[in-house]
Order: C-alpha cells, then sequence, then structure tokens
C-alpha cells in the first residue's frame, strides 16, 4: 500500500585550512580540472555546453507545486518550523537546498561526477589528501554581494561544528577548509580519508559569512537566510506551504550544468498532516504534482474527473538506482530485542504475502537487503572476494554469515502461517521468553509488549495482521501514533521499540554508510542507525567499503557488509519496487528519457511549464 521515500541527502561541510599547511601538506602539482568522481571517471568533458538530459530551450515561467517525498537532516514530511534546514533543532523546511549554491553539482546521468558550479575547477593532490578549489568570479548572493572563498570556509566550519549530527558524522575525516585569498579554498582531509568524502563537501551549501556575523548559525529560525542559489524564499506560513521564487538573473543561469534546468518561476511545497487529505488536495488542484507512494491510492482513487477527461495525467517511470532498504528497526538499545533470535522471531510474525496481496493491492516485492536494486546485494555463497573480507571476523560474526544470506521467509499468504510461527514460538523459548498464563515474559520475567511508533495513519493497515500474529505469540504489541515533530523528537532520541525507516543508499555509497551501520552513529542522537547496530566486523567492513579503490571493490565489500547486517536480524525487511508512479495536472512538459541516476522522476529541476497545455486544461474545466 505504500513505500517510503527515498531521502536525497543534502551535502554540507566544514573546516579550517591555512594555505600554508596546504603546501606544506602537499606540493601544488598537477591542473585544475572541472569535475571530480569517486573514481575519477567522468562523462563529460572539460568544454560540454550542458548535460545530454535537459532540454536547453525549455521556457521560464509558471508554477511547480508539490507535497514533500523526500526529506534530509531536520526535515519532515508533514510540517515545518524553520528555514534552517542544516541543524538538529526545528522541522526545516522542504526546498531550503534550492536557495543555496555548492562548490559542485551532480550530473544525474553518472553514478557520482560532480561538476563546477560555484568553482570553476579544483586541484587535487597527489596523495588526494588536499583540493584546492577556485571560485568564480561572478558568483554572487542574492543582495548582489561576491561570494568568496572567505564564505565557502566559513561554510564547512559552521556546519562541521554546528551543523546536524548526520553532517559531523559524515564530515569526520574532513579536516579543515580554508581560504588562501578571495578565490581560493583549500580543503584538507585526514589519512585513509572516505572515499566519497570530498564529493560529500563539494555538494554542501555555501552560506554568507557576513550574514552569520550577527546570527547564530545553530539556532532554529524563519528569518530567511542570504543565498545564492536558483531560488530564493518567498511567501511562506509555517506548518503549512513554503514557495520559492526563482532568480530571474541568477549569476549561475547560464553554466552548463544548469542549462535547461531550473524553469519555473515559483516552486511551492505544501504541507498535510494526513496522506489521504493529501490525495484530496491534489484531486481538487490545490498542488499539481504527486509522486504517489501509496499502492491503494494508485489502484483505486484516480478515477476523479480530471483523471478521466485527460487534464490529469499518470506516468509510471523506471527507477534504476539502489532503493535501499525499508522496513521496521529493532532499537537493539532495549534488553528485550538484544537477543537476534527474538528479533527474528518477531520478523517471522509479518506475512508479507498476505499484507502485499490484500492491503498493497500486489504491487511490491519483499525486501532483503539495504542495498535493494543494486548490484550491491548478497548473493548465494561468499565469492572469494567477499570471503577474504570476512574470514578475519569468523568466529565473532553468524556462521551463516559464511554460507547463503538470510532472507526473510515466505509465508503461505494466509495472514497466519501456522509454521512460521511454530518457529517463532522455538525462537523466543530459545531465548528465555516463555509463556506464563498466556502471555510471553522476558528472561527477566517481564511481560514481553511491543509499541510500533508511527507518525501518520496511513501505514496503519501494515501493522494489522503483523500485531495480531504477535499476539497468537503471547507478545502484546500496539501502535502509537503521534505527530511528526513529537515522533522526530522520539526517533532522533531513540525512544521508542519499533519504528520504520528507509535507509537510502547511493549508486556509490562510501561515507554516507556511516550514520546507517557504525557504532559511532549508534550513538549519535539524530543519527540514522535506529537499530544501535554496533558491530565491530561492521564498522571494519563500512571502512573498507569506504576505502575501496574501485567500483569491483566497492561491490565486494557492500556485499560483504549486506551478509553480515542481514545475519544481525536488526529489522523486519518491507518492500519496494523499481519505478516511480507519479500523477501531474497537464501543464508541464519533461524530458523523453529521465537521467538513470534521478531516481526516475528529475522534477522540478529538469521539467518546465507548458503555456498551452495549462490554456487547455482551463478550458477543459
Amino acid at each position: 500500500m505504500m513505500q517510503l521515500s527515498r531521502r536525497h541527502l543534502l551535502g554540507v561541510g566544514v573546516g579550517a585550512i591555512s594555505a600554508v599547511g596546504f603546501r606544506s601538506a602537499a606540493a601544488d602539482t598537477g591542473s585544475d580540472i572541472h569535475g571530480i568522481s569517486a573514481f575519477g571517471d567522468l562523462k563529460y568533458p572539460a568544454d560540454f555546453q550542458h548535460l545530454d538530459y535537459v532540454n536547453i530551450d525549455a521556457p521560464k515561467g509558471g508554477l511547480f507545486s508539490l507535497i514533500p517525498s523526500s526529506r534530509a537532516y531536520n526535515q519532515s514530511y508533514f510540517t515545518f518550523s524553520s528555514l534552517n534546514a542544516y541543524i538538529l533543532k526545528g522541522e526545516g523546511a522542504q526546498g531550503m537546498d534550492m536557495t543555496f549554491a555548492a562548490l559542485m553539482v551532480r550530473a544525474s546521468d553518472e553514478p557520482d561526477a560532480m561538476y563546477g558550479l560555484a568553482a570553476k575547477s579544483v586541484r587535487i593532490s597527489p596523495d588526494k589528501l588536499v583540493y584546492r578549489f577556485t571560485i568564480r568570479p561572478e558568483a554572487r548572493f542574492h543582495d548582489g554581494s561576491k561570494l568568496t572563498a572567505q564564505d565557502v570556509a566559513f561554510s564547512l566550519t559552521a556546519l562541521k561544528e554546528k551543523g546536524h549530527p548526520l553532517i559531523m558524522v559524515q564530515l569526520r575525516d574532513m579536516l579543515k577548509a580554508e581560504a588562501a585569498d578571495d578565490a581560493t579554498v583549500v580543503v584538507s582531509f585526514a589519512e585513509k580519508r572516505a572515499r566519497d568524502v570530498p564529493l560529500y563537501v563539494a555538494g554542501l551549501p555555501i552560506f554568507s559569512k557576513a550574514y552569520y556575523a550577527t546570527r547564530s548559525f545553530e539556532e532554529s529560525t524563519l528569518d530567511t537566510p542570504l543565498g545564492s542559489g536558483p531560488y530564493k524564499v518567498g511567501k511562506f506560513e509555517a506548518n503549512r506551504y513554503i514557495e520559492y521564487e526563482r532568480v530571474k538573473d541568477w549569476w549561475a543561469a547560464d553554466l552548463p550544468v544548469n542549462r535547461g534546468s531550473y524553469n519555473f518561476d515559483t516552486v511551492r511545497y505544501e504541507f498535510y498532516r494526513d496522506r489521504d487529505v493529501a490525495f484530496e488536495g491534489f484531486s481538487g488542484r490545490s498542488y499539481l504534482y504527486r509522486e504517489e507512494f501509496t499502492a491503494r491510492i494508485w489502484a483505486t482513487r484516480y478515477d476523479f474527473p480530471a483523471v478521466k477527461d485527460g487534464r490529469v495525467k499518470r506516468e509510471t517511470l523506471p527507477d534504476q538506482t539502489p532503493s535501499g532498504g525499508q522496513g521496521w528497526f529493532f532499537n537493539t538499545r532495549r534488553d528485550k530485542f538484544r537477543d537476534p533470535r527474538v528479533r527474528e522471531a518477531l520478523g517471522n510474525a509479518f506475512d508479507f504475502e498476505w499484507t502485499n496481496k490484500t492491503v498493497m493491492y500486489g504491487a511490491y516485492a519483499r525486501t532483503c537487503s539495504p542495498f535493494q536494486n543494486s548490484d550491491m546485494v548478497a548473493v548465494g555463497a561468499p565469492s572469494p572476494e567477499e570471503l577474504k573480507l570476512l574470514e578475519p571476523f569468523r568466529g565473532q560474526v553468524p556462521d551463516e554469515v559464511f554460507g547463503e544470506p538470510y532472507v526473510p521467509p515466505v509465508s503461505d499468504g494466509s495472514g497466519q502461517d501456522r509454521a512460521l510461527l511454530r518457529k517463532a514460538v522455538q525462537l523466543l523459548n530459545d531465548a528465555g521468553c516463555v509463556i506464563k498464563d498466556g502471555k510471553r515474559l522476558l528472561p527477566n520475567g517481564e511481560a514481553f509488549t511491543v509499541e510500533f511508533l508511527l507518525d501518520e495513519p496511513a501505514f496503519q493497515p501494515h501493522h494489522a495482521t503483523f500485531i495480531k500474529n504477535l499476539g497468537q505469540l503471547g507478545i502484546d504489541a500496539s501502535i502509537r501514533l503521534i505527530d511528526a515533530v513529537q515522533y522526530r523528537a522520539r526517533v532522533e532520541d531513540f525512544d521508542f521499540d519499533v519504528t520504520v525507516e528507509r535507509l537510502s543508499m547511493s549508486a556509490t555509497p562510501g561515507d554516507s554508510l556511516r550514520p546507517y551501520f557504525t557504532s559511532q552513529a549508534a550513538a549519535t542522537k539524530g543519527s540514522y542507525n535506529l537499530a544501535g547496530v554496533a558491530s565491530p566486523a561492521i564498522d571494519a567492513l563500512v571502512a573498507r567499503a569506504m576505502s575501496a579503490e574501485t567500483r569491483v571493490d566497492l561491490t565486494n565489500a557492500c556485499r560483504a557488509l549486506d551478509r553480515v547486517f542481514r545475519a544481525g536480524r536488526y529489522w523486519v525487511p518491507q518492500w519496494f519496487r523499481a519505478t516511480h508512479p507519479i500523477a501531474y495536472w497537464d501543464v508541464f512538459n519533461h524530458p523523453d528519457k529521465p537521467p538513470k541516476y534521478s531516481g526516475g522522476v528529475g522534477a522540478p529541476e529538469n521539467w518546465w511549464y507548458d503555456a498551452a497545455k495549462a490554456a487547455k486544461s482551463e478550458q477543459a474545466k
């Protein structure tokens, strides 16, 4: 019925380094280059004119309106209370990334390549520990003031020291950044740094140092920060909507990475506390574009008049990017979930086949891996390359790691598979969780209860049979539905039994693995390591993935990591689909084929307003 949206994590950075330190750390050799990637491969040459997947003749104008379908850092799907989207405090507004420029920007038809935005070029030291970025002389903030290397160094430092905890985790290997002069920012990295940290740094927003000279960076605020991106904040009402206005004289509009993009005069986000109500808003044209994550709605509710007469279009776009892993995550910081046998037993109580057929209209496939929909998923027995990575941990990890990877059981689809429930009973008994007076007890004699923490009612039907089956095991399970603000506070404090999360993976994961899997993240408030995974083997495999020198090495490291994670039974995997169902009022156009690594959509960046279609739609009312 519903698939959580993927997070498109935004970059943010920090640092402070002197030009003297740069020259002593590595000789200023080599040449300036126009782009960077994890393994040095670039599709576009230095003189490229535009990205292949855009329409460089796309007209400017019109409105693009939507509800949030992704979030990062302190953002929420359902509300906002702050225009600072890069700290822990408050609920950051969706879309704030559009108001800031970064040093470089990604090309969506390559796995991880980035090309110059505020930086016209970069020079990398021979040991790859120092990056010298040259700032474009035309770069400007929205008030006309010049964007300089001092602003970049300030931004990276502020984010490293005061940014969201997830940012600080991912910037651990960035040592410092300093302006050598107005046009040159020098960033240094630790030895054995994660492969993708420079990419992360290059994609972080650039703030105005002068603006924050009289303001606190780490405070939640509704004051509009000074930006330098393609949009600036327009009208907004906290918790309800926010509009972004296109900067019509944007300094970077004609750069090769931007031609054909950022075409709408206004981008507006609407906020709803309930997905069903949000759908009614779309059918009533309160907003114009919707990415559908609820299979029930996609299957049954797109029959309103505007769909029938063609004013609303539906498309199913392919998604060739890793879907990540969505599931119920156990909080293993709590004693009752520390035994993997208990976690596996609870997983056996979830009947995916029944849920998919009855609740989700057969729209999904079962997830088994956090690297789902990619070649990083472990399959079959470990390869020799994987075994080489895993052997040092033999005896420290479950024996199954060295055989077939764990796959969630397939039920008989009845909603109450007796064979799976009998296996669950045996696992619970083996773990010392016995039945007394019809109730399952923990080894300490306390009643075994499970609370599922949710922040939206649309997910409740997926829990009903799961909870019923847990009751068959003698476990008192319930749902706690709270508002988005309370939910985020509790999850960031790890104050939950079980909750739903989606681990979003890039095509080239590296340092981004830390917030999901490492012991450091398990102890970091606000991290995505909800399960509290704290495994030396996983820490080491994350390090191997981050330091991989080739894509083949990266794939093998991720497959080995996948095996150990899945053997830990840290979650009950849910579901995925390798497509993006979208619906929109027929006032737009978009490129015929979205780029492979855009997540299948490419909206609103590469779409444009079609005045002729809009006029026709008005006449058809």
